[in-house]
């Protein structure tokens, strides 16, 4: 696995609160039902295999073999609920999660990863979040980017093969069609690479979900702030979660463990504590995102 470069403070924060989360986890028991859906090969072998993007704090945070926040944290109780262990990959990029799942390599990605129609018609979505997405740039805005609009002329880096690179790229159409200066688009592997090229003034923002971003700007010292909360910012509403194969029995599965830990409170718990309770949906669900505004 990819090892990315955290601050000793952060991987000592992510590591404490994924050995809570781990015990927290420890405490659930198995949902016999479940258990006897899941694939024989599953049952047989006692694991499951899901594949990350590598560390998209505060979401999954990889140091070596070690995987911790708040997805890897959530699906470690799932995998207690299912009665099974959970192995992670990590892979290079979004484009190699899904050419991973559709040839059978990996059983999901737990995400959160966007769902949107175009999407939906390869692989399955269980949804446990809502998303929002905004730009991450330096201290006091000096570019004066706080929407779409405002990002003509700029340096916007963001995740390679995510839904917001085909947004921005579609916004430096509409910059380039209005006779305006055109957007440097950026695109990066993983979100350590692009939030780095901010604070580094290789970027002038980064352009990406609302949760992670939050995060990487609170760890930057009083570098960096937000930019273009509230606003739509090309998106419809944005919800994320986990994929699958199309067809995957493990879709219904997914979905009612995970909405047996959001019955009976170990979801909004794990989301509290890593400070995404403001992404939780009230039900989760499969395939519930729309599109891309155009």
């Amino acid at each position: 696995m990819r090892k990315y470069a955290l601050s000793a403070l952060v991987f000592a924060v992510a590591m404490a609160a994924g050995h809570a989360g781990a015990e927290e986890a420890a405490t659930l028991t198995i949902n016999k039902d479940l258990h006897a859906r899941l694939p024989k090969e599953i049952r047989d072998s006692g694991e499951l295999l899901s594949v990350n993007n590598g560390s998209i704090p505060p979401w999954d945070i990889v140091s070596g073999d070690s995987v911790t926040g708040a997805s890897a944290e959530l699906l470690e109780a799932l995998g207690k609920v299912l009665g099974v262990r959970i192995k992670h990959q990590t892979v290079g990029g979004q484009p190699a999660i899904m050419v991973g799942l559709n040839s059978g390599r990996y059983q999901l990605a737990f995400g959160p990863i966007g769902d949107f129609k175009s999407r939906q018609g390869a692989n399955d979505f269980v949804d446990w979040v809502r998303e929002y997405v905004v730009f991450a740039v330096q201290k006091g805005n000096p570019k004066g980017i706080v929407s779409l609009e405002s990002s003509c002329g700029h340096r916007i880096s963001v995740m390679a093969g995510g839904s917001a690179e085909k947004v921005i790229n579609q916004q430096a159409e509409k910059c380039t069609a209005a006779g305006k200066p055109p957007i440097q688009v950026q695109s990066f592997n993983d979100q350590p690479s692009s939030i780095l090229a901010v604070r580094s003034n290789r970027s002038d923002a980064f352009f990406a979900s609302q949760g992670p971003i939050t995060y990487f700007v609170e760890q930057a010292g009083g570098q960096l702030e937000l930019s273009g909360v509230g606003k739509s910012n090309g998106f419809e509403d944005l919800y994320q979660g986990s994929v699958l194969p199309k067809g995957s029995p493990l879709t219904s599965i997914v979905k009612d463990g995970l909405q047996i830990l959001h019955d009976n409170g170990t979801y909004g718990a794990i989301m509290k504590k890593w400070k995404v309770d403001g992404n939780m949906i009230e039900k989760v669900g499969i395939n519930l995102g729309g599109e891309v505004q155009k």
